[in-house]
């Protein structure tokens, strides 16, 4: 039985640990304007489909890209390491939990041994009757210990593992959301290349056209040996152009096995055939700026790390004060002489209240109390920037998708008209009316034009992907607001990648 003093002193405690030192935490207020800025003229797009945040996607009308984007999601290795982080975070949150409750464990032993006569013991013992220099002894005993939380140091600890073990949930998500727009972001650049190339390669056959024309022309006393010449200089500066977008479209199409997680050429035939550029679809239900904070997961990550920052202050001031335990021992034992182990003599028992206090290290205590504030001043700086960077991700990808489809427009337009052009300008070259060198202007400014209208669809396309991305899309939070417990399911989902991670 513990004595009188020792239970009072236990019952105080354990009435003291509805306590915790330290902070409480309050989510940072983050004062954002109550719509963003390029929003109106987003709204007045005209666009044929109207995309869902959650898949996105699918909203392009590319069956193609679809299925890309749910194969990375599917396989990609970095939601792999993502996931993998997770159940790290999982196991300490399981540590910390587990602190918080008693500990128990069996022992038990049995020894025999065979003693010496030439010791000053062995002489005593030798010098008995009926003494064996053979022994046994045998002990089982039941053990259990608890280090009482009075002033809520391992609470606090809890608290910062269950806010790491969020911000991990949330930053899987935050890779998923990336890895469906990187590969999206690919897809559309490999088809944007792919059309550039069509429009070099027809170019070249225009000029190679207009080369056996003068050839032709050449051949019969028409032309000058010099328009031969400037129709071939012509021609291998078109050629000279292929080369580079091929490179550009070949590091395209590896990076886009990469992120599949396969090896470069895996699916270059499949894309071989090209499909055209994604026509971007209107984004719907943006929201507000405010909005992003229980949206984008990078952002809940973020607030969940300063969380736990918060609640490492409250570790560090646990450790001025004193640390209670309460342990105890059942059990039984026998000695040398061989006894029944369990038998009513053979019995033991044992209970200690334990205090542990770091009283005179308080200047260690301190550096560490200053160690985590400056590390959740730190957290607070950096969730504030990652809000801020976040609505410019959105400005800029909204600004980008509409001026890009402006400029597309405008240029289609303007290609039309180089068209006409070069045509009536070889028609009077033909007649002798016009020189070559105003066919070959015509069709170098055809061709750049041409060519920058497929940058600017491309890059439109790529903007609306940014825009998916900085507004969060790809998943689907919680109406309530507790976004960071509605990860789980998006973080499960990606737990077999793991395991392909390793066997392969």
């Amino acid at each position: 039985m513990l004595p009188t003093r020792s239970l009072a002193i236990l019952t105080t405690a354990i009435t003291l640990a509805g306590c915790a030192v330290g902070p409480d935490y309050v989510r940072p207020e983050t004062p954002l304007p109550a719509a963003y800025l390029g929003q109106p003229a987003v709204d007045q797009r005209h666009a044929e489909a109207m995309a869902d945040a959650a898949t996105w996607w699918t909203a392009f009308d590319d069956p193609q890209l679809t299925q890309y984007v749910e194969l990375a999601l599917d396989q990609n290795l970095d939601l792999a390491q993502a996931a993998a982080r997770v159940r790290q975070a999982r196991a300490g949150l399981g540590a910390a939990n587990a602190a918080l409750l008693p500990s128990g464990g069996v022992s038990g032993q049995a020894a025999r041994s065979y003693q010496s006569v030439e010791t000053p013991l062995g002489q005593v013992l030798n010098s008995t009757p009926d003494f064996d220099r053979y022994g046994n002894a045998y002990e089982a005993n039941l053990s259990a210990s608890w280090e009482i939380d009075v002033f809520g140091g391992l609470r606090r600890g809890q608290e910062a593992a269950l806010a790491e073990y969020q911000a991990s949930e949330a930053a899987a998500t935050a890779t998923r959301l990336a890895v469906a727009a990187q590969t999206a972001d690919i897809y559309i650049s490999i088809r944007g290349l792919q059309t550039r190339i069509d429009v070099a390669r027809s170019q070249v056959q225009t000029q190679e056209k207009l080369l056996s024309t003068i050839k032709l022309l050449y051949g019969k006393g028409l032309a000058a040996e010099l328009q031969v010449q400037q129709a071939e200089g012509a021609l291998a500066q078109v050629q000279a152009s292929l080369p580079v977008l091929e490179d550009g479209l070949n590091a395209a199409m590896n990076a886009l096995d990469v992120i599949l997680g396969a090896v470069p050429g895996t699916h270059r035939t499949e894309l071989a055939s090209g499909l055209g550029i994604p026509i971007p679809p209107q984004i719907g239900a943006m929201g507000s700026p405010g909005d992003l904070l229980r949206r984008r997961p990078d952002l809940i990550a973020a607030e969940r790390r300063l969380a736990a920052s918060n609640a490492r202050i409250g570790i560090a001031i646990a450790e001025y004060y004193p640390k209670f335990s309460l342990s105890g021992l059942i059990g039984s034992a026998t000695s040398l002489s061989g006894g029944n182990v369990f038998s009513s003599g053979a019995s033991q028992s044992a209970g200690v209240i334990g205090l542990r206090w770091r009283l005179f290290d308080f200047g260690r205590i301190n550096a560490q109390i200053e160690l985590a504030k400056g590390q959740e001043a730190e957290m607070l700086a950096a969730y504030r920037v990652a809000v801020l960077r976040a609505t410019e991700d959105v400005e800029n990808a909204l600004s980008a998708l509409v001026k890009r489809e402006d400029q597309a427009s405008v240029l289609a337009r303007g290609v039309d008209s180089l068209a006409r052009a070069r045509t009536a300008s070889f028609a009077a070259y033909e007649k002798g009316v016009v020189s070559l060198i105003e066919v070959l202007q015509a069709d170098e400014s055809l061709l750049r034009a041409s060519d920058t209208r497929v940058q600017a669809q491309t890059g439109a396309a790529r903007a609306a992907v940014a825009a998916f991305k900085a507004l969060g899309g790809g998943w689907q939070p919680t109406a309530t607001g507790e976004s960071a417990q509605a990860l789980r399911k998006r973080v499960t989902s990606s737990q077999s990648l793991v395991d392909k991670a390793t066997s392969s």
